[in-house]
Formats: C-alpha cells, structure tokens, sequence
C-alpha cells in the first residue's frame, strides 16, 4: 500500500529556545528567512505525500496560521509590486492538505503519533520530527519510502554518531542486507557507550505500518508519564521484522541551538543572494581569529 500521510508531532514546548519560544513555536524559527517547519513539509511533498497531520498543543495554533491563505497580505505585496513574496505566501499556503489534531497533555513521542491513529486509518504512514533538518538531493522521506515498498516492512532512518553522543539517541543492531540497508534486531533507547549495540542512532525520520498504533496502546508510559514511540518499534520490530536505512544526507538538529546555528549557516551558503557575503565574513572572522 502506498504511503500516502505524514505526521509531523509539533506540540512540544520549545523549553531549549526561551525566551524566544515563549511566544513563537519553535518550529517557526526561521532557517534564514524560512520556518523550519516549511522545509519539513516541503520534504514531505517532494516525496509525494498528500496529506499531513500536524499534532499541535497550547500555543501552536500559529503553525496552522503560517500554512493558511493570508488574502489581505498578499494583496498589499502585490499594490507594492513585491510579487515574488506574495506569491511565496501563496506556495506556502496551497503545498498541501493539512489537518491538526491537539494532543492536549504532551506525553511523548508515542502518544503524538497515536494522536492520529483515526486520521491514518489502516495504511502505511511517515513520521517526521518538526526540528530535525535533512538536506538531500533525493528527499529522505522519498528514500525511506523507496527501502519500505521494496522490503514492505517499517523503516528508521538512521546515521552513526561519536563515542559521545551515543547516550543522546535511540541506537539499533541489526545485519546489513545490502548497501545501507540493515535488518533490525535491537533498539535501545539512549544506552550507555558499553551497552550500546552499534553507533548508529535512530533520527527523526520513520514509515511505520498501522499495526504501530496497537502496540502503542499497549505501552505503559515510561520517565515521566510519557509513551514512547521507540518502545513501540521494538515491540514492531519482533511481530513484523524492521530495516534501518542510512540516508543520504546531512541532518541538522534545529531543535538544538548550535544546530540551528549550523543549519543556518549551511542553508545560507545555498542561497546565490546570501553566500558571497557570508562566505567573506567568514574568512575574515577566521583570519581576526588566525
């Protein structure tokens, strides 16, 4: 069966950006003059998906503003003769069909992507973190949909991490089957360095089938009060067998501060109109600092 929704969880408060966050949702941080969810979404539609469920919670009814028609706006842009802005507010507002779905009490990952167990129904369906950023030729989520229709299991992204970092991420094992491509048969949620299978940790990019919500269901909440999704994969992982892919790609945590900082550098460097003034205020910094 096709892939045909996305989930993107957005109800999280943003404690890691305050005071910024206090009245903005992170996920409207702009990665230059972009929100951050934007490129999500446009990940999202590049690979050919039709309809997004965005979870939100208190406070985040702006995200769902930003993706709405702003009439009034794009006139005035276009009295003003500013027809290419106006005509990126009218990209942003018709990229595609968007329900929201409040989770109300934040309580985890799992219980976010359960929230929208109605909506998916019986099929296939992406999950994709509002803050984690990947920069591909071929968007990530169309890779993952490419590995799921040729194996029709569920599928994780994944990408190896220092010695360091392991503790901060879900960790697989599993058996490569071919290029990139591993059959699962461990996850670990943030392991020690010595209990750690491997160094490949799970990010923000997964296609899971709906027998997912079931297992969901059947989590006990864990630190916090919160449902885990990587405690449901596990259990998916023994019933329906799972692959880990190695996307191709560079991921950017923009939900942490030195990533956002690195993704707007990085995607600053893409734009012709931004990247020979920053490139040469680079080098001075560095020759300042030489």
């Amino acid at each position: 069966m096709k892939v045909r929704k996305a989930i993107i969880p957005a109800a999280g408060l943003g404690t890691r950006f305050l005071p910024a966050t206090k009245a903005v949702p992170k996920e409207l941080l702009p990665i230059v003059d972009t929100p951050t969810i934007q490129y999500i979404v446009q990940e999202i539609v590049d690979a050919g998906i039709e309809t997004v469920i965005l979870i939100t919670g208190k406070g985040k009814s702006r995200i769902v503003d930003h993706f709405d028609v702003y009439p009034e706006l794009e006139e005035k842009l276009e009295r003003e003769g500013k027809h290419d802005l106006a005509e990126t507010l009218r990209k942003s507002a018709s990229m595609v069909r968007m329900v929201a779905v409040r989770q109300g009490v934040p309580r985890g990952l799992g219980h976010a992507v359960l929230c929208a167990k109605e909506i998916i129904g019986n099929e296939p369906f992406a999950v994709l973190l509002g803050d984690d950023l990947v920069d591909s030729q071929v968007p990530c989520t169309k890779q993952m949909i490419d590995v799921y229709e040729k194996y029709q299991k569920s599928v994780v992204a994944l990408m190896e991490v220092g010695d360091s970092d392991v503790p901060k991420f879900g960790i697989v094992g599993g058996r490569k089957i071919e290029d990139r491509v591993l059959e699962l048969n461990q996850m670990v949620e943030k392991p020690k360095l010595a209990d750690a299978p491997s160094k490949l940790a799970i990010v923000g990019r997964y296609i899971l089938t709906p027998k997912i919500f079931d297992l969901l269901e059947q989590t006990d909440p864990g630190k916090g009060g919160e449902i885990q999704l990587t405690d449901a994969m596990a259990k998916l992982m023994k019933l329906e067998g799972f692959i880990g892919y190695e996307f191709e790609g560079n991921r950017y945590d923009a939900g942490d501060k030195f990533g956002f900082i690195q993704a707007n550098i990085a995607y600053s460097l893409k734009r012709p109109d931004i990247a020979p003034k920053l490139r040469e205020y680079m080098a001075k910094l560095v020759e300042e600092k030489a």
